[in-house]
């Protein structure tokens, strides 16, 4: 099975500083114009927030799978729950890859796959090389097509 890129950690621990932050701010807002609040509160919660994170950052990433089987994408993720998905080939839709701009600073991507189903039916494959990312996206495309093409009725 295929492991995500060690960066994407960078981008997980990224992810929780910035909601950590958020969180502090709102707290130093309360404590400023409503309930009075010990700056040690506020900044121990930040420190814990953000600590939390980091080691959520990198248990996820020991644990983030990937494989392409013969008839499905597999994927295994999860801290606290873990999930195990197969998502068969002939139930993929289409297939993206994505940058945002923390990902383009960092050098990664994701791979988006659609399946069908209700709304919300996809699957994001996060924490992989741009070059990685499109071969993934081609390599998904070519075997729903071929899938489709098995399964006709």
């Amino acid at each position: 099975m295929e492991s995500l890129h060690p960066r994407v950690r960078l981008l997980w621990v990224l992810s929780t500083v910035i909601q950590a932050s958020v969180l502090g701010v709102i707290a130093y807002l309360v404590d400023r114009f409503a309930v009075s609040l010990p700056q040690t509160v506020i900044v121990g919660g930040w420190v814990v927030l953000v600590l939390l994170g980091v080691a959520h950052a990198i248990a996820a990433h020991r644990i983030w799978r990937f494989d392409l089987q013969d008839d499905a994408l597999f994927l295994l993720r999860g801290v606290v729950t873990r999930t195990d998905t197969s998502v068969p080939y002939v139930r993929v839709q289409h297939v993206d890859t994505t940058r945002g701009p923390v990902e383009r600073a960092i050098g990664l991507a994701s791979v988006v796959v659609y399946t069908a189903g209700t709304r919300g039916a996809d699957i994001t494959i996060p924490g992989l090389r741009p070059e990685r990312a499109t071969e993934l996206r081609e390599q998904l495309r070519d075997l729903a097509n071929e899938s489709e093409a098995t399964d006709a009725v």
